[in-house]
């Protein structure tokens, strides 16, 4: 158990490298287990959750191998079809094996499960499209069960756009029989980032980058060697990093598109920005107004920088108002940042910030990954020293956090409880 002490008011300065997409290599992860042979992943993020994706994995058979963010996993051997518990119950992301060991042979036991506690998360999208492409599925004792001689194509419709549940049947559906068609299919980077990766592998895949998808089955695919896309939530909270100190840093390693409703908020937020191919930096933080905005699915401005959003809007003078209308218990670091001074009114889904000059330092505690981010955020602004605790939150999604913030100059340090 560590906690962050951070001091405070001090300007960033320099250059800070995003690392890969934690949400784009843990799919990537459970689809190597479709082929036989050797999967190498380059840029993928030490990270907690990473690890137990790679752990969830190996209680399967395959075998691998991480170092200096590159993994090498080999999936010769499937000896086991069950995601056990203790693994899966850390982190929802582990349902992501579940299409794949059904594609490949045939029957997976799979433990519900669990993540961050910012609402309900339901996998009934998932359970329903595996149905759909053949599979027999019940749920017994916190496990999902699920049997199938051959899965075939079928049509999935997503009643609300589902991430995971896309990804899952991107997975599933690249060995089945015939052809499938998934309508409104979500449009993120992460979901483009692995039809690039199963294609490579051999996969017939048309509609990359729409909301329809159609995926003509293969009788094999093959093992290979990919790069994982940059981070563009980790972008997105260091651009606000230096947004709420009001410096002028540099973040690299991004794909600006991946993140271009950032951009455009800030725009309108009167932030003086110079965006290339590669990079984001910011000119200017002088005279930023208040704002309004509503989350949605990519492109959209996304769930996942709303908190931190929200910490560099509670440091504006004037009104804002956020609308989150992906997860209902998004608002869970409010509390603790009103501890910082700042002034928030939660009602349902709507935040109202009257923002302030300066936030205050305050011992403060990370409820889960971006409501901790957020915390962050305001205590590198805040007067004086706060103390953040729970900080294994913020772990699960930012590789080495501590270190990029002191290299551009923030008086942080990771101390043993």
């Amino acid at each position: 158990m560590y906690r962050f002490i951070i001091k405070g008011g001090k300007e960033l300065s320099g250059k800070v490298k995003v690392s890969g997409s934690k949400n784009a290599a843990l799919p990537l992860i459970a689809a190597s287990l479709l082929a036989k042979g050797r999967t190498i992943l380059h840029n993928v993020p030490d990270l907690k959750d990473i690890q137990t994706m790679l752990k969830v994995v190996h209680t399967l058979g395959p075998i691998f191998h991480f170092e200096n963010n590159k993994i090498i996993i080999d999936t010769t051997h499937i000896k086991s079809h069950v995601a056990p518990y203790e693994l899966v119950k850390t982190m929802r992301a582990s349902i992501y094996v579940l299409g794949p060991l059904l594609a490949r042979v045939g029957k997976a036991k799979v433990s519900l499960p669990g993540g961050c506690a910012i609402g309900p998360r339901p996998i009934n999208f998932h359970i329903e499209a595996m149905k759909k492409l053949g599979a027999r599925i019940s749920i017994k004792e916190g496990f999902v069960h699920a049997r199938t001689s051959k899965l075939k194509g079928a049509e999935i419709y997503f009643e609300k756009v589902s991430v995971g549940a896309t990804a899952n049947v991107l997975m599933a559906s690249v060995l089945a029989r015939g052809k499938t068609v998934i309508k409104d299919a979500a449009l993120e980077p992460e979901i483009g980032n692995l039809i690039t990766f199963l294609k490579k592998m051999g996969a017939d895949i048309q509609g990359k980058d729409t909301d329809t998808i159609i995926v003509n089955g293969v009788d094999n695919l093959k093992p290979v060697e990919y790069t994982v896309i940059p981070d563009r939530i980790e972008a997105g909270t260091f651009i606000l990093a230096g947004v709420i100190t009001r410096s002028n840093i540099t973040v690299e390693n991004i794909h600006p598109t991946h993140i271009r409703s950032l951009i455009d908020v800030l725009e309108r937020m009167n932030i003086k920005l110079k965006v290339t191919d590669d990079s984001v930096k910011i000119r200017s933080c002088s005279d930023i107004r208040p704002i309004d905005i509503k989350t949605a699915p990519y492109p959209g401005f996304p769930t996942d920088l709303q908190p931190q959003l929200g910490a560099v809007l509670a440091a504006v003078p004037g009104i804002s108002v956020i609308n989150e209308t992906i997860f209902e218990n998004r608002y869970t670091h409010v509390p603790e940042l009103i501890r910082m001074g700042s002034d928030i009114d939660v009602e349902d889904h709507i935040a109202i910030i009257r923002g302030k000059k300066r936030l205050t330092g305050a011992p403060v505690m990370a409820s889960d990954l971006r409501g901790g981010a957020a915390l962050v955020l305001a205590a590198l602004a805040a007067k004086g020293e706060s103390v953040i605790q729970r900080v294994y939150h913020i772990d699960r999604g930012y590789e080495k956090i501590e270190s990029k913030l002191k290299n551009l100059g923030a008086r942080i340090e990771r101390v043993k409880n």
